[in-house]
């Protein structure tokens, strides 16, 4: 089994490299690829908060006593429905480290076993799923960053255990008993299955319906936009075309001899009186009209 700064060496360096591609291979910004190469550096610790050794868990659970209230403030307060003034945010800081600090590593320490369900496949989707949930940012794509930054981190960890499993005695290959360990879906117990399954269904559900999957109302909006907008439109070009009265003249054009009318212009005289029709004249004895 490798040891805890075998992991934290493996994990850093596939930080680096992760957050250089995030920046130079996919845009983001440098801040975010730094922030990226960091979640993947402290992921790699992360399946040994259940060791029996007090220098991971106390490490780790300070690191998370201290990064990760300030993720949650925001939502826990929305949560609870407190003000948003600074004494209320920082009273909820205080309490979210003291019950991550004290409280967290008191309950993982009484409820779990090393190389339990930490070291499994299901605890590495629950812990980028949660961080996908917590990390403030609108843009899914950050997020995914982030918490594809901590399932590389935590992978990093679980193949390094499977490899240490691995040993080479007289020129043959032979498996220790942990071998299997790391890399599983499921342990011994029935209990600590159905929590991890339980919790992985539920934010896995949570991070769904963040992402808009199970939202159906955009869909149904934009249809109904593109139902409406050649009516809208027709409607705009009417308000703004001349109208035509019943006589077939564009009432524009009306107004348009009333306002020469208005500003001197002779008014038009009677209209001339009808002219007979020309077989009336021939019939006439002196050419004139009847």
């Amino acid at each position: 089994m490798a040891n805890y700064r075998e992991h934290i060496t493996v994990s850093s360096l596939l930080g680096l490299g992760y957050g250089l591609g995030a920046v130079t291979a996919f845009q983001f910004h440098p801040l975010q690829g730094v922030l990226a190469a960091c979640f993947t550096g402290v992921a790699g610790m992360l399946p040994d908060l259940d060791s029996d050794n007090g220098r991971p868990v106390r490490e780790m659970f300070g690191l998370l006593g201290a990064v990760a209230p300030l993720l949650l403030v925001n939502r826990v307060a929305a949560l609870l429905g407190l003000p948003a003034d600074p004494e209320t945010i920082m009273l909820v800081i205080i309490a979210l480290y003291v019950a991550i600090k004290y409280g967290g590593a008191a309950l993982v320490s009484r409820l779990s076993v090393h190389r339990g369900m930490f070291h499994s496949l299901p605890a590495l989707i629950i812990a980028a799923e949660a961080v996908y949930l917590a990390y403030p940012s609108p843009r899914a794509s950050v997020k995914l960053l982030m918490a594809g930054g901590v399932a590389v981190g935590f992978l990093s960890h679980l193949l390094l255990d499977e490899l240490y499993s691995v040993q080479v005695k007289d020129h043959r290959l032979r498996l220790k008993r942990s071998s299997g360990t790391a890399l599983k879906w499921s342990g011994d117990a029935l209990m600590p299955n159905v929590f991890s399954y339980t919790l992985m269904a539920t934010l896995t559900y949570a991070v769904f319906q963040e992402a808009g999957w199970f939202d159906q109302r955009p869909r149904e909006a934009s249809r109904r936009s593109l139902i409406s907008a050649p009516t809208e439109g027709a409607a705009t070009e009417t308000a703004d075309s001349p109208t035509v009265t019943d006589l077939g003249a564009p009432q524009a054009l009306e107004s348009a001899g009333t306002a020469e009318t208005s500003h001197g212009a002779p008014a038009a005289g009677p209209p001339d009186p009808p002219r007979a029709p020309l077989s009336a004249e021939r019939d006439s004895p002196i050419g004139l009209p009847r």
